[in-house]
């Protein structure tokens, strides 16, 4: 069953009905370059307190090699990390994974590989560096829950302010990126998820001191009274745009900043948020008229709850994994996020490359190792199923939360996945299930034509045999109706055999040359279409 669902947005994709490549739906360059290390702003870093310093934030950007177009869609991608360094900023002290992940840097293997095949699908995408820093192991689980809001606000902060970098380019350098600035994608995975979530959803500060059972209110330990102290506030940290100063007090008696507003003359907004794992806040934060949302998660994700639960972060190797603060993931937030039609840009639209009406019944009835039935499927939501572990007194969680990295840098955390393949096949289900979304909620005139023109009828009932398959040299497809034509793609997506005019109730497809591996074969009959996956050994 694992090995259906990695692969079945593979034959999805090619239900779509497409005979040609399609910008922003399929990967048209075959190349992408990058620019690493560009500046987009700086800002105070806690890393080094009780020092406040400025810390420069940069990027990496990729973009198609070859490319003509001159106002392209921006995506701007968010690592994960904990909120922490990859590397350990003690003096002396050499650790990697440092943040208990497996990554955390703005070149993780996922953010590489996922930007570059935005670039080659024709995007600008640009991996970006925030500024980190917090004490998840602190004794109260009120200062953890203190420092990671603080850690996410000013993630929120860094966000905008690339986002308001890249407007100011276009409208005073030129359009050296060549992007559109009316259709910005932000894009977070793990801990960026969270950050891409608050961002999308903290539009008024007032939403944190009024967050659900006070959970961003504390007794601040030098001010009387009860808890009612906000753990952000304004003044002190600066506004949630990044677009004013934040002053604080310090111990010897001058004042800290700890946010320098930049590029304020230009806005935060953006066209659609992505992401993968993380967790919202607040549900609270969510209102009617926001961007749309596109979410992946992992059922029984041990960190980040896919409904509601308790956030637990993981530090260095050895040290203890400590309750933080409740949250809503994925699944909350995509049911009110559509409840308030904010995805309505993508919803009941046709063409996509998803599942038919019986595969989407099988997918939510499939049991978990439980036994209990998989939440209703939701738009904007992909649930990636894992099989789960008990990892001591009777409770279960996925076996891998984050299945789309993988890592060969972690040499003491046998957890972090060594499988590029493994990954890769959940890279290609994220990309291919993004797509298709994100061309109706930007708007991409080009990909819609071409979806909406794909909207083929899907027919289950035609028996169709293949043999053999795999197949050395050759296979033959039989079928008890007329096949009308064929059409052969590989895992990649592009068009590598189209036969028309078939008009028979068999074929023999000739290997040709073709590589070793699996393809995606579209056969095509008078009452619509059905795919079938192939392998040549």
């Amino acid at each position: 069953m694992k090995k259906i669902y990695n692969l079945l947005f593979l034959a999805m994709f090619m239900a779509s009905g497409l005979t040609a490549q399609t910008r922003y739906l399929q990967q048209v360059f075959s190349a992408a370059s990058t620019t690493i290390n560009q500046p987009y702003g700086q800002n105070s870093t806690v890393l080094a307190f009780p020092t406040i310093i400025k810390q420069p934030l940069i990027m990496d950007v990729y973009q198609p090699v070859g490319d003509t177009e001159t106002k392209r869609p921006l995506v701007i991608y968010l690592h994960t990390g904990n909120f922490l360094p990859f590397k350990s900023p003690i003096p002396g002290d050499t650790t990697i994974g440092f943040n208990g992940s497996c990554g955390g840097t703005l070149r993780d293997s996922a953010a590489r590989e996922i930007c570059t095949r935005l670039a080659k699908m024709g995007y600008v995408a640009t991996s970006i560096d925030y500024r980190a820093g917090w004490n998840p192991i602190a004794s109260s689980d009120v200062v953890r829950r203190y420092g990671i809001i603080n850690a996410a606000y000013r993630g929120v902060q860094d966000l905008r302010t690339c986002i308001r970098y890249f407007k100011k380019t276009v409208a005073e350098a030129g359009n050296p990126w060549k992007v559109d600035t009316s259709k910005i994608v932000i894009w977070g995975q793990g801990t960026g998820g969270y950050i891409t979530l608050a961002t999308l959803t903290l539009d008024k500060y007032l939403k944190i001191p009024t967050a659900s059972k006070g959970k961003f209110l504390w007794d601040h330990p030098s001010i009387p009274g009860p808890d009612v102290t906000p753990m952000v506030i304004e003044p002190i940290n600066g506004n949630i745009w990044g677009t004013s100063f934040g002053l604080a007090p310090n111990a010897t008696g001058g004042v800290d900043t700890l946010c320098y507003p930049q590029h304020t003359a230009y806005t935060s907004g953006f066209a659609l948020a992505v992401n993968m794992g993380g967790a919202l806040a607040d549900s609270s934060w969510i209102d009617p008229g926001q961007s749309p949302l596109i979410s992946y998660h992992v059922p029984y994700d041990r960190y980040a709850p896919y409904d509601e639960g308790i956030v637990t972060v993981p530090t260095k190797p050895g040290d203890p994994i400590l309750t933080v603060v409740e949250v809503q993931g994925s699944y909350s937030a995509q049911h009110l996020h559509n409840s308030f039609g904010n995805n309505s840009s993508f919803v009941n639209k046709p063409g996509f490359f998803d599942m038919t009406e019986a595969q989407k019944k099988a997918f939510a009835n499939t049991p978990d190792a439980n036994g209990s039935s998989w939440h209703s499927l939701t738009p904007g939501l992909y649930p990636f199923v894992r099989p789960l572990v008990d990892i001591g007194g009777g409770v279960k969680v996925a076996d891998n939360t984050a299945p789309w990295e993988w890592s060969g840098v972690v040499p003491n955390n046998p957890t972090c996945n060594q499988n590029k393949a493994f990954a890769m096949a959940y890279i290609d289900t994220i990309v291919r299930f993004y797509a298709p979304r994100a061309c109706y909620s930007l708007g991409l005139t080009s990909c819609i034509n071409t979806l909406v023109g794909a909207n083929e009828p899907v027919v289950e009932n035609i028996e169709v045999s293949v043999a053999p398959n795999p197949a050395s040299d050759v296979m033959t497809f039989t079928a008890e109706e007329t096949i009308k034509s064929i059409t052969i793609f590989n895992r990649d997506g592009r068009l590598v055999v189209s036969q028309q005019a078939v008009n028979n109730n068999s074929y023999i497809f000739n290997r040709n040359g073709l590589n070793a591996g699996l393809y995606i074969v579209k056969l095509n009959f008078e009452k619509g279409f059905m795919t079938k996956m192939v392998s040549f050994n």
